[in-house]
């Protein structure tokens, strides 16, 4: 086995060995007729890698692979290379909005209005075109020019390497600050924790406790029609759609958590939240942008929970060498960096 550094290990088993199969046909039936007769043509191997579906009016059908954009021919075959691909049109964008909203767009205003839709399997469609704005707010999007299908994926597992940080004792875990620049598995990892956290973990001595989500952006739990698409484990409760701030409040009041999860806090209102929660003994897990700790502590709101040491962990994401990698895991109440010890099991097969 290839030999692993101290500092950094990938959440990602074998790359795809702990990820989900994804059901395609939910993202089919939203295309066209003639661009998913197209798709149908494409390996499974090239599907199964697919991140993004790109549809703009009179350009070029992207679709993003591994990380790399390809087109797609008129003979159903994936390429580089512009030409006799396939181009997109307003009848295929037309076509396209009415399969996301089940020709019933009035009834998904307010999605609209946030510029994306959540369809079934947790997959979100990004929605761009004419804005209508009202009272300084967009009111609704018409004339849509531009549709971004992103496939969603749970890597169940993915975070049973770092759930030992994170659990206190057999009911109670530490309040963790997940760090992380964009595409670094954050979302991810953060679902699978949230999973272990309302399932429990044998492995850890750990039975599972009530656990409140705020999913403002439907991208934890993957909500649609108000069930979760993703597994988020058997005692979690999703406010999906709703603003941290608020949500985090409401879940005090209502449901009685012992942990509160959201993703990318930020604005002083939901520091200010956190803060409240935290002061009615609730525990907390949630995400930040950023690379580093001096990084997001040039923000005072976020400088000041780090100082304070409202947060008991902090874990560090990379994507170098690869998404999923953690570079740090923190102990605050201690100033010491907690994976300089073993990580691994010689069994494991990790990439570093």
């Amino acid at each position: 086995m290839e030999k692993l550094k101290h500092k950094e290990f990938s959440i990602y088993k074998n790359n795809i060995e702990v990820s989900k199969e994804i059901n395609y046909r939910e993202v089919l039936e939203i295309l066209p007729i003639r661009i998913r007769k197209l798709f149908n043509s494409l390996p499974n191997r090239f599907i199964n890698e697919v991140e993004e579906v790109r549809l703009r009016v009179n350009r070029p059908l992207i679709i993003k692979n591994r990380g790399d954009d390809y087109f797609l021919t008129d003979q159903g075959r994936s390429t580089r290379i512009n030409q006799n691909i396939i181009m997109v049109d307003r009848d295929d964008i037309k076509t396209s909005f009415q399969l996301v909203t089940d020709y019933s767009a009035y009834a998904l205003e307010e999605e609209i209005r946030n510029g994306f839709i959540t369809i079934k399997g947790g997959h979100r469609v990004g929605i761009c075109g004419k804005t209508i704005v009202e009272n300084n707010r967009v009111k609704t999007i018409k004339n849509i020019s531009g549709l971004n299908i992103r496939i969603s994926r749970e890597v169940i597992g993915c975070g049973e390497k770092v759930i030992r940080f994170i659990i206190k004792d057999s009911s109670s875990i530490f309040n963790t600050l997940i760090v992380s620049p964009p595409g670094c598995g954050k979302t991810t990892i953060l679902r699978d924790i949230i999973r272990i956290i309302s399932s429990g973990s044998k492995k850890q001595n750990f039975k599972g406790i009530n656990i409140g989500v705020v999913d403002e952006r439907s991208e934890i739990a993957g909500c649609y029609e108000g069930i979760p698409q993703k597994d988020v484990g058997m005692r979690s409760d999703i406010l999906d759609g709703c603003p941290k701030a608020e949500g985090m409040i409401m879940l005090i009041r209502s449901m009685s958590p012992s942990v509160i999860a959201t993703d990318e806090i930020g604005r002083d209102e939901d520091i200010y939240a956190l803060k409240e929660a935290m002061n009615a003994g609730v525990k907390f897990i949630t995400t930040v942008h950023g690379d580093s700790i001096e990084e997001i502590s040039r923000r005072s709101n976020i400088t000041s929970l780090i100082e304070s040491k409202t947060f008991e962990r902090i874990i560090i994401l990379s994507n170098i060498p690869k998404v999923g990698t953690i570079k740090k895991i923190i102990d605050l109440d201690n100033n010491q960096v907690l994976n300089n010890i073993p990580l691994f099991d010689r069994r494991d097969n990790f990439a570093t």
